[in-house]
């Protein structure tokens, strides 16, 4: 099985983070819809994304819109 494509592959909720995660537009697109139009990345958050924790991208907006809100 070929490695997820962070630029092209379909994100969804239970799209787990792997090692290979890259923040590119299509995570972008992703968050924005899921957490509004002033999502934005910061060190810290993309840090946590990157910690190396089992999460999913559900749990990535979920983290942002607690962050955020």
């Amino acid at each position: 099985m070929a490695p997820f494509d962070w630029h092209r592959d379909e994100i969804v909720r239970s799209t787990p983070v792997t090692f290979t995660y890259r923040n590119t537009q299509n995570v972008r697109r992703f968050l924005t819809v899921q957490c509004g139009d002033h999502f934005r990345f910061d060190r810290a958050f993309m840090a946590w994304i990157k910690d190396g924790s089992s999460k999913n991208m559900g749990d990535v907006a979920d983290e942002w819109l607690r962050r955020n809100s």
